[in-house]
């Protein structure tokens, strides 16, 4: 008897364990083409930074180190902060660029993954006043890669190696990058649910009013109210249902996987948002398994360019093999490589456990002593942030991970708990020594109109919206706004005959509501000076206020 029941225990034991493993098990070839599209979104960002290097990241831009240095998180780490030499931040970025080329083809993949983490968020915390969700998730989930053999297939290292590839992985690790997105879907659809707008599935058509954020195909998506209100009520399901994601495996997944990737996809052609979009799909790609490679790896094989396309593989993986990768054989450095991996692992989810544990603990103790006299999501929110202030543990641990840029958000706040009904766009209004006013902002005469039709289009890049909601935000508070009246008044003074006496900084808002989406002029405007900027220490005077 005594048997039977060790037998049957441990037959639970073991289906358990499978069924686990199925849930979470990533196969090597999701983990080449993440690794693949990391690589590349690296490069991009690069790029797409470099348009605006000057103004942002270096030392005669309007975040200077000492800048940085003061908005940062205690400790910040941060390649770029070495040297405030225009030579050599620029020489970072290429240095930066290099090891995402190394990662692209899979050379020294997690010396590569390693490389590319630290240069992400040294980038990050050279200029925290342009990041959004999309760095952060971008951040977590390369940090999570460094501990997943994401060169184990079509890269460098695997051509070098001696055995077969891996079909799939199911670790810690995998379980914990594939959690990140389930918690930042969850997390984000929990937010939402506070909110009528969202459950009502009013939500979608009032975000795609805002003309600061929409553009390509966000016009003629508003016109169709109806369908995007179905719409981002599926999404607003969607997100509340993420864990869903972790349920399901093979092809019901891939069902499932369908409709985040079509709901990335539209918000890439709608909503300018910055890579937030590519981001996500970066990481839904982990959830694609076995089954469904074998498909398409099957399907590949039958086409009449196979041949053409194994030739192509051949002649590759030859070239990779030329490429010298000497290895250590010495099975004491193996052995702390191991060590070093599993000791880490383990201080990892003893970590994310007890900061759990104690979340959780404080959440319940705050929900049975609400008062009634602030919502309950307010009194949660500060609940949280005592808890990473005070907490013995919690703040410690919440020190080193902001340090390395790995905090989790508070909460996935992505258009929530409320959509933004808000439209904006800024005047900075501008006295010259001649008497002329202007809005320096928009470079023209000054008035308080729309710059654009497109409001989207005062931005240069979609980083400088980020930027500008962070010289909002600071105001007075902060020598945000003053570095960036600083930075315009010299450079009016180069660009123009004469200079500048003073900068007043204006936001103006437009309350969008469903029957003004597609009728700016009808909307309700407000005006709000958050900033009086004095050029070379002139007296600030009255000037002309908005209609």
């Amino acid at each position: 008897m005594p048997s039977t029941s060790m037998h049957r225990r441990s037959t639970i034991s073991r289906r358990l364990h499978e069924a686990i493993s199925r849930r979470v098990s990533i196969d090597t070839r999701a983990l080449a083409v993440f690794r693949v599209f990391v690589a590349l979104l690296i490069l991009a960002d690069l790029g797409l930074r470099s348009r605006n290097f000057h103004l942002f990241y270096t030392e005669h831009g309007v975040v200077p180190r000492s800048l940085a240095r003061d908005i940062a998180a205690p400790y910040a780490f941060s390649f770029y902060h070495l040297s405030t030499s225009t030579t050599v931040i620029a020489a970072l970025f290429v240095v930066q660029g290099l090891f995402a080329l190394q990662l692209l083809v899979g050379y020294r993949t997690r010396l590569a993954m390693i490389a590319s983490f630290l240069f992400v968020i040294s980038l990050d915390h050279h200029n925290p006043l342009v990041l959004s969700y999309a760095d952060t998730l971008f951040r977590l989930l390369t940090f999570w890669a460094i501990f997943l053999p994401i060169g184990e297939r079509w890269s460098i290292d695997a051509a070098h190696r001696e055995r077969e590839p891996r079909t799939a992985i199911a670790s810690v690790a995998s379980a914990l990058i594939l959690g990140q997105m389930v918690f930042m879907y969850v997390s984000n659809g929990v937010i939402k649910s506070v909110s009528t707008t969202w459950r009502a599935g009013e939500a979608a058509p009032l975000v795609l009013g805002l003309d600061e954020m929409t553009f390509l195909l966000g016009d003629t998506a508003r016109e169709f109210t109806t369908l995007l209100g179905y719409g981002g009520m599926l999404w607003y399901l969607m997100m509340i249902g993420g864990w869903l994601l972790l349920v399901t495996h093979g092809w019901s997944r891939l069902a499932l996987l369908t409709l985040y990737v079509g709901g990335h996809l539209s918000f890439a052609l709608t909503v300018r948002i910055g890579a937030f979009a590519y981001v996500a799909l970066a990481g839904l790609v982990l959830f694609v398994q076995t089954p469904v490679w074998d498909r398409l790896e099957a399907f590949v094989t039958t086409r009449p360019e196979a041949v053409r396309l194994e030739s192509l593989r051949d002649r590759l993986c030859a070239a990779a093999r030329s490429v010298p990768n000497p290895q250590t054989r010495s099975s004491r450095v193996r052995q702390y490589r191991s060590i070093t991996y599993t000791a880490t692992m383990v201080i990892i989810v003893v970590t994310i456990l007890f900061v759990s544990v104690v979340i959780a603990a404080q959440s319940v103790a705050t929900v049975v002593d609400h008062d009634g006299e602030q919502p309950i999501e307010e009194a949660i929110d500060e609940m949280l942030v005592e808890s990473y202030q005070e907490t013995v543990g919690v703040r410690e641990v919440h020190t080193v991970a902001s340090s390395l840029g790995i905090d989790q958000p508070i909460g996935w706040g992505v258009f929530a708990p409320e959509p933004r009904t808000v439209d904006r766009y800024y005047v900075f209004a501008a006295v010259t020594e001649s008497g002329e006013y202007v809005d320096v902002y928009n470079d023209r005469p000054l008035t308080y109109d729309r710059p654009h039709d497109e409001l989207q289009k005062q931005y240069g890049t979609y980083r400088e919206r980020f930027y500008m909601n962070s010289v909002r935000r600071g105001g007075y508070h902060t020598d945000t706004a003053a570095m960036l009246g600083d930075h315009l008044c010299e450079r009016w003074a180069v660009e123009n005959e004469g200079e500048l006496v003073q900068i007043n900084m204006y936001i103006v808002s437009e309350q969008v509501t469903h029957e003004t989406i597609s009728d700016p002029e009808s909307r309700d405007r407000q005006y709000r000076q958050f900033y009086r900027h004095s050029c070379e220490s002139n007296v600030l005077q009255p000037m002309p206020t908005p209609p």
